[in-house]
């Protein structure tokens, strides 16, 4: 589990095909390894990643095929900039929101332009994830925990505060046309199973049927 808080940034190494997988390799000289081990995850660019070999400043990865087609890794070149994010601790202040590190999905980048000392970005996200998005929401960009502005059809807009896109990839990498990881908040997920569950429980007269529905979630501020 993560939070979406960006540690550091890191540079893709190598990406070598093993067996119709790929291994990846991320080499970071700000990353803290002193903590890490083989079979941590640290989430690379938004996916959550098990390390399967490590130096002082570089970890290796095995990516499978199901990973490379649902997300944007196979974008990534060597020289690439992506970013960190090692497994939360208990301890860990929550600064982000809930981040599995399962991507849901990819996006694109249809707009992005300065806005006072802010970055206005859009991005368009498959039409399926976008019921799961809310403006004033989270989501989860290539493994950044952002809050978004608006949310229009597809079209998710935010705005990147000088920081963010100082100590993430955003300045560096985000273009026009740039494809992203895209993982919606876990709790839209949920809910929307709970929904569903819900419905299919009132259809079944024999089962005994649950108070939480869509209007007792209005009611009580989780819908709009």
């Amino acid at each position: 589990m993560f939070t979406g808080i960006i540690e550091s940034v890191g540079k893709v190494k190598s990406m070598q095909p093993v067996g119709g997988d790929i291994r990846l390799v991320i080499e970071s000289d700000d990353l803290d390894f002193s903590d890490v081990k083989l079979g941590d995850s640290i989430a690379s660019n938004g996916i959550c990643l098990t390390v399967v070999d490590m130096g002082d400043n570089y970890y290796a990865v095995d990516v499978s095929r199901e990973t490379i087609a649902r997300t944007a890794l196979e974008s990534l070149k060597p020289g690439h900039i992506v970013n960190l994010e090692k497994a939360m601790l208990p301890t860990t202040r929550f600064g982000g929101h809930i981040v599995a590190g399962h991507v849901d999905g990819v996006g694109v980048v249809s707009k992005l332009q300065q806005d006072a000392r802010s970055i206005y970005i859009e991005i368009e996200i498959p039409k399926e994830l976008a019921h799961y998005t809310a403006t004033k929401g989270s989501i989860t960009l290539d493994g950044i925990s952002l809050t978004t502005n608006l949310v229009r059809d597809n079209i998710v807009s935010l705005n990147i505060i000088p920081h963010t896109a100082k100590v993430t990839n955003i300045a560096q990498h985000w273009l026009v046309g740039d494809k992203v990881n895209v993982e919606v908040d876990i709790v839209a997920r949920y809910l929307e199973r709970l929904l569903t569950k819900t419905s299919n429980t009132t259809m079944n007269s024999s089962s005994p049927s649950s108070a939480i529905t869509e209007s007792f979630l209005a009611e009580n501020g989780f819908m709009k």
